[in-house]
């Protein structure tokens, strides 16, 4: 019988024993909500970033990239809202001294201790720190809270100078910081984090028709890498949970661990943003169309994920318990190691064999060489941490250049000449849905 619902504590477990991710400054204690992604874990980390690249940049004709700077002037946080409003409500226990999010209380009085609470007061959610050798307010910046300002203020820049016609996009991988008053859930929700963020520009009147293109289109993207259906939903926010500039907004959700939480948020943030950098900037940031000979600023569709909580929906999605094993059962596109080579033994040349063919495939995959231990105990190690194609080197290979090709999800075992493993392992992979 197996058992598909992993839960948070054999998670944190797994990821720690086998190197994705260790609590940030351990040997120190630990820092809270800070962690830091191990071997395997920069690797499934980087997959599940490329992945999205290639879908919305790489194969697409109406997006561009960015790599925007972390810091930024700080008239842009405030023509943002950012520094007037992007707070959250606080509340103390008197009792115990712990602190929480009063709109995540249940009740009027601490969730642990059942002491008395203060009255809430709003908690702006920047890191603030100072450019220069002064601290001084003159001096004062701040570590962006989100990645969607260095798009927009730089609309015009991308528009121009890679002849963008709208409709368009602008995609941007990269780090924010958020002071969040109660984090926790492991990677779930952290001080520092990582975003994959899309601001699609398009002409007003044309908003909801592409509003309802992005949901669907990002719902499918973590389909078809491998997220089970019934694991994943649309909800579409009340008009009481919208932000002041949004027109519209659904989070696509899947069922982590701790229950259904955002996973992406998809949001028609009309044209707010750049009407606001507009006037803040004194610069035009209307844009002109040939086509119509009409000029207007453009609303934006924007489809925001997170890095680091998309990767570990993938690794609480794919993590199966079976009668006799632990498995990963990631897409082969996102595993942090594609092919595992075995030699059966370390006589007969098998070892010198082994290593010669894995030195061939490195230059195609991420590759692990593992000599130690039965084959069996080998497949298992491998299974835990999603390794989709495992290769035995055997006596058989030495008399006839052929060698075992192992599945990791059916355990099925085909022979298969040395030469042609690199070939057949990327045609599984080619073989997988866009």
């Amino acid at each position: 019988m197996n058992k598909s619902d992993a839960t948070m504590e054999k998670l944190v477990s797994l990821c720690k024993r086998r190197g994705f991710i260790f609590q940030s400054s351990e040997i120190y204690g630990g820092l809270n909500s800070c962690w830091d992604y191990g071997p395997l874990g920069v690797e499934l980390k980087k997959n599940v970033k490329e992945q999205w690249w290639k879908s919305v940049v790489q194969s697409r004709d109406d997006m561009a990239g960015l790599d925007a700077s972390i810091l930024m002037h700080p008239h842009v946080w405030e023509a943002s809202g950012h520094i007037d409003s992007f707070s959250d409500p606080l509340v103390d226990c008197k009792s115990c001294k712990r602190r929480f999010r009063a709109d995540h209380l249940k009740e009027q009085k601490c969730p642990e201790c059942g002491g008395e609470l203060t009255d809430e007061r709003q908690f702006n959610l920047m890191f603030k720190t100072f450019m220069g050798p002064v601290e001084d307010s003159q001096a004062t910046v701040y570590l962006r809270p989100e990645t969607a300002q260095g798009i927009f203020v730089n609309f015009k820049n991308v528009q121009a100078s890679a002849r963008m016609k709208v409709p368009f996009g602008i995609a941007q991988i990269g780090k924010s910081f958020r002071n969040e008053i109660t984090p926790g859930n492991f990677t779930f929700r952290t001080r520092e984090f990582e975003q994959m963020e899309i601001e699609f520009f398009v002409k007003p009147g044309t908003d909801t028709e592409w509003y309802e293109y992005w949901r669907e289109e990002r719902l499918n993207w973590y389909i078809k890498l491998g997220i089970k259906k019934e694991k994943l939903r649309l909800r579409d926010h009340e008009q009481d949970e919208l932000a002041h500039y949004a027109k519209a907004c659904a989070d696509v959700e899947f069922l982590f661990p701790i229950g259904w939480s955002e996973l992406e948020g998809i949001a028609n943030r009309t044209d707010f943003d750049l009407t606001q950098h507009s006037k803040r900037s004194g610069k035009d940031l209307h844009y002109f169309s040939e086509e119509t000979n009409e000029k207007f600023i453009p609303y934006v569709i924007e489809p925001s994920a997170g890095v680091d909580r998309s990767t570990l929906a993938f690794l609480a999605d794919s993590y199966v318990e079976e009668e006799d094993r632990t498995v990963l059962k990631l897409d082969p596109r996102l595993a942090p190691i594609k092919v595992a080579i075995f030699p059966l033994s370390k006589k007969g040349g098998l070892l010198e064999r082994a290593k010669k063919l894995e030195s061939g495939l490195r230059k195609f995959y991420t590759t692990f060489f593992d000599e130690k231990g039965s084959i069996g105990r080998r497949y298992r190690r491998q299974d835990e941490i999603g390794t989709p194609y495992g290769i035995t080197i055997d006596f058989d290979t030495m008399e006839n250049g052929t060698v075992t090709l192992r599945d990791r999800d059916t355990m099925e075992q085909i022979r298969i000449s040395e030469e042609k493993v690199a070939e057949e392992i990327g045609q599984r992979i080619a073989g997988l849905p866009d």
